[in-house]
């Protein structure tokens, strides 16, 4: 049976305000990025396609998706962080159907630029081994960071876990693994790989694409995720998804 305690929601992020505070400078910041990405990916555009779909296509999908995952996140934090929204319509399988909803998306990021790397392979001009051993090394740090996220943080816990759950914000700070370069492996590292899969692929659209995702993430970070830890933490840079303590 659950107890308060356990599923403790943080009364001071049970208002309208809270739920939408800073997310006029989250809109700012998409109407900041959108443009200047599509202006950087928009020469490379318009005469490739992969699957029957065009490379423009494949660019737009990436950058909505990444932006319909992002503010679904931002709205259930929020909710559940000042209300328990999943808790109270869900119970226990809160954080089971937040998953549900979570992982495809996360997982569609990667997905659709790799997507649009093969629609528009070969448009960065650049000189081949460059993108090669850029690529390569990109995707290293990449990789491991996944693998810590995995082996020392959890899966739970990148979900957004101190959302849910008063346990998960008891837990103390991960140091293993890539969280001993840095204590935001997620959104520093992990977003390297669209970046190593552009230029692997020498892809002037899908670096566009990696750059609006891995701006986007601190977008996310500064402007939903801060507040956030102030309330559950006290201070500024402890979060789940982003920080290493959720």
């Amino acid at each position: 049976m659950k107890t308060t305690a356990e599923y403790a929601s943080i009364p001071e992020a049970g208002t309208l305000e809270f739920l939408f505070h800073r997310q006029g400078l989250h809109l700012l910041g998409l109407v900041f990025l959108v443009p200047i990405c599509w202006a950087f990916a928009a020469p490379a555009l318009g005469d490739g396609e992969w699957l029957g779909i065009s490379d423009t296509e494949w660019f737009w999908a990436s950058v909505v998706a990444a932006i319909v995952h992002q503010v679904i996140v931002a709205f259930i934090f929020r909710a559940q962080l000042g209300w328990s929204i999943l808790t109270r319509l869900f119970g226990r399988a809160d954080m089971v159907v937040w998953g549900i909803v979570f992982m495809p998306l996360l997982f569609a990021r990667p997905l659709l630029i790799s997507g649009l790397a093969v629609a528009d392979m070969g448009t960065a001009d650049l000189p081949r081994w460059f993108e090669l051993a850029a690529g390569s090394a990109l995707l290293i740090p990449a990789i491991y960071a996944g693998y810590s996220v995995g082996r020392y943080f959890g899966i739970d816990r990148a979900l957004g876990a101190d959302h849910f759950r008063q346990r998960y914000r008891d837990m103390p700070m991960v140091r293993e693994g890539a969280f001993a370069w840095t204590s935001n492996a997620m959104y520093a590292l992990v977003f390297l790989g669209l970046w190593g899969i552009a230029l692997l692929t020498g892809s002037l659209a899908a670096l566009a694409a990696a750059l609006f995702q891995h701006a986007y993430i601190w977008v996310h970070y500064y402007w939903t995720e801060e507040p956030d830890m102030e309330l559950i933490y006290g201070v500024a840079g402890n979060s789940g998804s982003d920080e290493n303590r959720t």
